[in-house]
């Protein structure tokens, strides 16, 4: 018989994997129940992590003391820092990854974990009392009690996947879908709904000529996604681009009438931003091509991903078309592409915590709150097992707000907004991006988790570190003041007005043409002056120079920050009866009585509030 945990996390995904790590590294007895335990972690669709605005995700959780930036790096067979030519705020790291060894590490992780223990089953039911979660019930007919349970289910609750005319069930390729779960959930009251994603072929890549593609590099300086100190690449390997064309797309159409998508056997919503190359053929049809990204599943095998060709038309149509691709006229595939149509949750059903409202003690992340990709599922995660481990020590919840980082920005736009459609991170989600860039996110986000005893002493020592390094170099650059002949074949080289007069160091490294580093090599006492670790340096050098360059921007976001966050300071208690304020719109009522926000800065974020309908409220509250 199994004993009684802190902390039962359902699933071993991204999120599940997260939650687990986190929940019991802050102290919770932690049990992770998942189907198979060979595939903890798996990279389903893509193999890859970060990318615009998910490299920032990856960071914060790495800052937080997560896993997945440190699995990221030891599994990376490719990195690249994305958008360098635009502003720090859109830099974004990205890691191409050996899908086997990224599922590897992660099992590692967690097995040197003391207080995760492994349970291999499915779960069908949950055990309530009340109004409050007891554990959960398996497939085995085992049941397993519990303070708190974290669901992250994936795409396997009543999963279904789709190739051309044939369906059948399935979480995934070659595994089974999880059933009854949805079922006693919406028996306790929860509303669910069908979401759909998709994966594309998986090829041999023996039988590709890359001599037609366009070779695709990693960086030859590559970083890292955690924070902590590491070992840097010595090697990578490249991804290659081709394109499909018109006989591409003529034979893909040919096979649109066996299309589900197109047939009606699939009736629910996938990602707008990642659509099927049937989707973008017919969405865009003035387009004769599209682009493609061919990229290697690992070091020590030959499968090939073909990024950009997600589909679920017949595999015979698959292949045919593929093979009118460039590179690809003799491709064999391992594994046809398909379509997958899941059960999830509304996330404006849950608490700031990702804690259900109808349900104490049940927390959910991940693709059943209808989210997608790793990133997102992965930050959900860790923010639920950190609440849940906390919950079940009695302690005070854990919540990041929107000025604070991009997980607090997705966490709030579900709760708030809800998701009809996939959810995908994005730069433009942030209004305040200039302030959550990849670079600071340590700096963020540590000192908040090392106060709650998840992220260690080593890690915040790290960032005192690098914030000393920045006040030093600042105050350096304030008080040295640059000899005009010194820097006057620098200023020209770089086209821009030589000085006529001693200025200070700080106004120079303000213009956008001269870099800090170019005026190191010129002030060779400014290096001397700053108290390095030699594996910090760069860092540090790189937020002394955003800090300079961008300080106007930097200083008017964190003002709008401080001015817009003043509503979340003014608490509203779940059960108001909004019917009874006339003067608010019946839509906002509506809203409002279905979201239940906890303060002013939520109810103002909710679609469909409007700036009057706060106002009343405002004027309520101050009574």
């Amino acid at each position: 018989m199994l004993p009684e945990y802190d902390v039962i996390v359902v699933g071993g995904g991204h999120a599940g994997a997260e939650a687990a790590a986190s929940a019991a590294n802050l102290g919770s007895k932690v049990l992770l129940v998942t189907m198979d335990l060979s595939r903890i972690a798996q990279m389903s669709c893509n193999p890859a992590m970060g990318g615009i605005a998910k490299g920032q995700i990856v960071r914060e959780i790495d800052a937080l003391g997560g896993f997945s930036g440190i699995v990221s790096d030891k599994s990376a067979i490719q990195f690249r820092m994305l958008n360098q030519s635009k502003g720090p705020a859109m830099w974004s790291p990205r890691t191409q990854n050996d899908r086997m060894l990224f599922s590897f590490e992660w099992r590692k992780i967690l097995e040197r974990i003391p207080n995760v223990e492994f349970w291999q089953d499915t779960v069908t039911s949950l055990i309530v009392e009340g109004d409050k979660v007891k554990g959960v019930k398996t497939g085995l007919g085992v049941s397993i009690k519990s303070k708190t349970v974290i669901l992250t289910s994936g795409t396997f609750l009543n999963g279904k996947i789709h190739i051309g005319d044939k369906n059948f069930g399935g979480g995934r390729a070659g595994e089974s879908a999880v059933y009854g779960l949805t079922e006693n959930l919406v028996e306790l009251g929860f509303s669910s709904g069908r979401m759909k994603t998709g994966t594309p072929p998986r090829v041999d890549g023996r039988s590709l000529d890359y001599s037609k593609m366009e070779e695709q590099f990693g960086d030859i300086n590559p970083g890292r996604f955690s924070y902590l100190p590491g070992d840097k690449m010595t090697k990578q390997l490249s991804c290659h681009i081709t394109y499909t064309n018109e006989d591409v797309h003529d034979l893909l159409r040919q096979g649109f009438e066996k299309s589900p998508m197109f047939n009606g056997r699939i009736q629910s919503v996938g990602p707008r931003y990642c659509p099927s190359i049937e989707d973008k053929i017919d969405r865009f049809a003035e387009r004769n091509r599209h682009q493609l990204f061919v990229e290697p599943e690992g070091w020590d095998t030959v499968e090939i991903y073909v990024n950009g060709f997600s589909t679920s038309l017949p595999e015979d149509v698959q292949l045919k078309a593929m093979r009118k691709i460039k590179g690809f006229e003799n491709v064999r595939v391992f594994r046809p592409g398909y379509a997958i149509e899941y059960d999830y949750f509304p996330p404006l059903q849950l608490k700031e915590t990702l804690e259900t409202k109808l349900i104490d003690g049940l927390f959910f992340a991940g693709q059943i709150n209808g989210t997608t990709g790793y990133e997102e599922a992965a930050c959900q995660g860790i923010m639920a097992g950190i609440n849940a481990g906390l919950k079940s020590q009695e302690k005070d919840p854990f919540i990041l707000t929107r000025d604070e980082a991009y997980i607090g920005v997705l966490i709030d736009d579900l709760i708030t907004k809800g998701t009809e459609e996939p959810y995908r991170m994005f730069t433009s989600r942030a209004e305040y991006r200039i302030l959550l860039r990849q670079d600071n996110a340590d700096i963020r986000l540590t000192e908040k988790s090392y106060g709650i005893g998840l992220a260690s002493k080593d890690r915040l020592d790290r960032v005192n570190l690098k914030l000393k390094g920045k006040k030093e170099g600042l105050n350096y650059l304030m008080k040295k003041s640059a000899e005009p002949a010194l820097f006057k074949g620098l200023l020209e080289a770089k086209g821009t007005s030589v000085m006529k007069q001693k200025t200070k160091l700080h106004t120079l490294l303000s213009r956008p043409q001269i870099t800090l580093r170019e005026i190191s090599s010129v002030e060779k006492s400014f290096e001397g002056s700053i108290e390095f670790v030699e594996d910090l340096k760069e860092e540090v050098i790189d937020q002394i120079e955003i800090t300079v360059k961008y300080q106007g921007y930097l200083e008017k976001e964190k003002a709008l920050a401080d001015r817009l966050t003043k509503l979340d300071h003014i608490k509203v208690e779940r059960d108001i009866d909004y019917q009874k304020f006339s003067s608010v719109s019946m839509e906002a009522r509506i809203k409002l009585t279905e979201a239940k926000p906890t303060n002013l800065g939520q109810a103002s974020r909710i679609s469909g509030v409007s700036p009057a309908d706060i106002s009343v409220l405002l004027v309520y509250l101050s009574k």
